[in-house]
């Protein structure tokens, strides 16, 4: 009986540590099934959001979004967003109508003045950098999902 123990023991000392600290892998599916389980959380604007981790200078998160989103300006993080599943028009540049601070280094209003109206659909991808106003536009009756890397800029 020693003998099977002292096996599995080694056994078990000579797998694989296994992934490195901090290292993180979405499936594509885990990721287009945030579409339902987001669904039901959707609050007041019309999102629900779920925090996927923070590494230092970036951070991971997923949205749902059935309704418009506020004007948003980031003046510290860059936003890099890839859609996973419905579609979205998405407002970049111009400037935020009635602009107010909501937290530290973010700036929000219901609207952007001017921009460009940019088409998204699943798979596609956008950089959004540091200070440059933008807002998800959702028609009535859709939905769009979306991944997002927070990136610090300083």
């Amino acid at each position: 009986m020693r003998l099977i123990v002292l096996a599995l023991c080694l056994a078990a000392a000579a797998l694989p540590a296994g992934a490195p600290a901090g290292f993180e892998h979405w499936t594509s599916a885990h990721l287009q099934g945030f579409a339902q389980s987001l669904a039901p959380k959707i609050n007041a604007q019309r999102i629900a959001t779920q925090s996927l981790g923070s590494y230092g200078n970036h951070s991971f998160l997923i949205a749902h979004r059935e309704g418009d989103g506020e004007a948003e300006l980031h003046e510290t993080q860059n936003d890099v967003m890839v859609i996973e599943s419905g579609e979205a028009t998405l407002v970049v540049g111009g400037t935020v109508v009635n602009p107010r601070t909501t937290a530290p280094h973010e700036v929000r209003g219901p609207s952007i003045r001017g921009g460009e109206r940019v088409p998204l659909a699943a798979g596609d991808v956008v950089h959004v950098p540091v200070k440059v106003p933008h807002q998800m536009l959702v028609a009535n009756g859709q939905q769009v999902t979306y991944f997002v890397v927070k990136i610090d800029a300083r």
